[in-house]
């Protein structure tokens, strides 16, 4: 499981790379500023949440792969996927409902760095 946290941390940070470029250079001079500001919102919390699930990863192998490790984990995939993937199709597609399942994703970021530190605190041992 460490291994395929490391692997996801590195489709994500590919990704955030990816779009971030795509955002300064093809979508500059045709979305409005507040529309590319949110997507720039998403690909900077796609990158940050990349790097903790690179340092759950390395957390699992180094110390012990616990259930709360990979849970933190999981957590931080559903994030990106919710917060960030919402953030991109309503930026793209100007629905603003979309906006109002953000927040879900940015609740899946708090409780996976929640259990992050409950389980570096706790000893690892769960």
């Amino acid at each position: 499981m460490p291994s395929l946290f490391i692997a996801l941390a590195a489709i994500n940070g590919f990704i955030a790379v990816g779009l971030g470029a795509f955002a300064a250079h093809g979508l500059k001079n045709r979305l409005p500023e507040d529309m590319l500001a949110i997507f720039q919102t998403g690909v900077q919390y796609q990158m940050y949440h990349a790097l903790a699930l690179f340092g759950v990863g390395l957390l699992a192998m180094q110390l012990s792969d616990s259930a709360l490790l990979r849970a933190s984990g999981w957590l931080f995939v559903a994030g990106i996927v919710i917060f960030s993937g919402s953030l991109y199709v309503l930026s793209l597609s100007g629905v603003r409902w979309l906006g109002a399942i953000t927040p879900i994703g940015g609740v899946a970021f708090l409780i996976g760095w929640a259990l992050l530190a409950f389980a570096m605190l706790a000893g690892r041992t769960i």
